[in-house]
This record gives C-alpha cells, structure tokens and sequence, in this order.
C-alpha cells in the first residue's frame, strides 16, 4: 500500500534526527552547522580611517529557537564581560541548545587593543554613542553599522554587557528601557533584567526614539522591535573572578529564562529600581577626588568630589541633586570638562510609574 505525501513526510521528518533539518546559521563569514559552533571574524573595512576585525562565536543548537545576541567590549576596558563570553563559548552545549547564541567578544578592539577608556584610539569616538553607524563612517561608526546590520538584525533578543571601564567603580545595575513605544519589547525586557540577576534596575525612559539616531547598543535593538538590556557587573577594567562568574551566570540564567536550555528559570527577588537618576558631570579639566563609594547612600548637597586644577588648587565641588545611592563613581584622578563622575539613583523597592 503506498503511503500518503504527508504520512511520508511525517515519517522522514520523524526519522530524521533534529539537528539535520535545522539549516546553518551564518553571520557575516562565520557559519555554523546545527549542533555546533563556529568562530571567525566580522571585517570591518577600512574607509575614512583604518579598519578592524570584530571577534564573534555563533553556537547554533540542534534543536529551533530563538536567537540570543551577546556583547562585549563595547568599551575596550570593560573586561569582566570579554573574559565571561570566553566561558560561555567553551561551557555552552550545542546539542543541548535550542535556538542561537551569538557572542560579540569583542566589539571595539582597538579600544581593547589600545587600553582605552569610552573612546576609540581611531577616531576619538565612543562606539556606544553612534549608532545604528554608517557604513561610510569613520572606524566606531562603521562597527556600529556591522554590528546593527550582522548581529542586531540577526537576533531576536540583545544583552549589551558593560562593566565599570578602566576609570570606574560600580555596584552591578542593569538598564531597562520603557520608551512606551513597544509595549512587548517593554515588557519581556523587564523581564529580562529581572532573569540575568544584578538587583539594581534601572528604568530608562529617556532614550531617543528615532532608529535612524538611536545612539545606544541596546537601544538600536529595542526600536527595531528586539527586547534588549544593558548590563553593569565589573569594575576599573579588572578581571575580578566574582565579576566574571556574575556575567557568566547572568547569560545562563537568561538562556534558561528563554528556554533555550533546560533547568528552572530564575528571576531577582526584592529588585532595587531606579526611576529617577542623574549622571553628574565635571565642570572642568583636572584632577578628580572622589569623596564617596559605590553603593553609598548620600542625602541632598553630600560632597561627591573635588576638581582641582594640575597644581591642586580646587575649582569645582560636585554634590549630590537629591537623596540616593551611588551606582557608579570615577575613582582615577585624570578629569576632563563635561565627563561623567558618577551616577546618583534614588531606589524605590516596587516598580510604579
């Protein structure tokens, strides 16, 4: 008796295992069959200036889901992340994955390279500032146009990993955009600050709403309808061992939020937020004195630090807006005119608008 094309079908498909029916994942030259994974390089060509080779890792499972995107190095000083996705490229199980992990190692080696701070040594930019890029642009702008055009397009979910850079000091925090233009890439971000397990939560309503000016990493993501978080845990560009588990154990948790492995979800209990927040800023060029911590509670008018000038003679007092904590602080002396110093966050214990 012959068989029906769909009962056959059925049968084939059944008989097939999983992993072959699945096609390959390719992103830029790197391609990766189901069921394993691939290294290679994202090329930036040289244009207005030199050119650059962005690191990345496509882990491809056996089995259909969704895709993950995470990034490193945004900031080449900003190290517990990088050393973290070494980790993850070398623990994560193909054949016990579902979906598609895809790691920027790292996102601007020349910053990495060089041992900069926020801004590249080619062209004086901070790459988490230009994007979604040009293609035409210079070196930053073209990595964020690589980036945007390979890996954000690709995913369906983003973690932009950020640390403290070579300069700051933090307690571990993550950001949530609520721009109120998306109600589900609102939503499942919260969801996913909520997975990847630093308390503190940041909620950014402020980012701009254009996808054609959207300035940020995890910004891009989320205006192109891709829920995306960005993540703090690291400090003064040093691989702390606990600051590397951190980011490590922060993208396992969010591959088990998603399902794309097996084992129970966890989700942060008792999360800090922070609806009200302000960057404090140096009115001058100096020498910075930091008088406060991370993770310090300061009330209105507290002292955050001094700038002198390079004979030690202080010009500027910067004191705290309001009541709050400390997330982060400028803790080396090298200060320049408009910088960050730090950041001061009121907490509430509930989320509320």
């Amino acid at each position: 008796m012959r068989m029906p094309l769909l009962c056959w079908c059925a049968w084939f498909l059944g008989a097939v295992p999983l992993a072959a029916q699945r096609a390959p994942f390719t992103v830029g030259t790197v391609t990766a069959r189901p069921g394993a994974r691939a290294s290679g390089y994202l090329d930036v060509a040289a244009g207005a200036d030199t050119g650059t080779r962005i690191p990345i890792t496509v882990i491809h499972g056996a089995a259909p889901g969704p895709v993950l995107a995470l990034i490193a190095g945004t900031h080449g000083s900003e190290v517990a992340p990088i050393l973290a996705l070494h980790r993850v490229r070398r623990d994560l199980d193909p054949a016990a994955l579902r979906g598609t992990v895809l790691l920027v190692h790292i996102a601007n080696v020349p910053s990495f390279a060089r041992r900069t701070i926020y801004y590249s040594p080619i062209d004086g930019k901070n790459l988490n500032r230009v994007y979604p890029g040009k293609a035409d642009g210079t070196v930053s702008e073209r990595i964020a146009h690589t980036l945007t055009t390979e890996v954000i397009a690709r995913a369906d979910y983003l973690v932009d990993m950020h640390a403290g850079d070579g300069n700051e000091d933090l307690v571990p925090y993550n950001y949530w955009n609520r721009l109120g233009l998306d109600a589900r890439a609102d939503s499942i971000g919260r969801e996913m600050a909520l997975a990847w397990g630093n308390r503190g939560i940041v909620i950014d309503t402020a980012r701009p709403r254009d996808p054609a000016a959207s300035v940020y990493t995890q910004n891009t993501a989320h205006l192109r309808g891709k829920p995306a978080i960005t993540t703090e845990g690291g400090s003064l560009g040093l691989p702390v061992p606990e600051m590397i588990q951190r980011n490590y154990d922060g993208a396992f948790r969010l591959l088990r939020h998603f399902r794309m492995l097996d084992g129970t979800p966890e989700r942060t209990v008792h999360a800090v937020w922070y609806a009200h927040t302000e960057v404090l800023r140096s009115p001058a060029t100096g020498v910075w004195l930091p008088q406060v911590r991370p993770g310090e509670y300061v009330t209105a008018g507290t002292l955050v630090g001094t700038v002198t000038d390079y004979f030690g003679d202080p010009v500027a007092e910067i004191r705290a807006p309001f009541t709050g904590v400390i997330l982060y602080v400028v803790v080396t002396p090298a200060m320049n005119d408009g910088e960050p110093v730090g950041m001061v966050a009121v907490p509430q214990d509930d989320w509320r608008d």
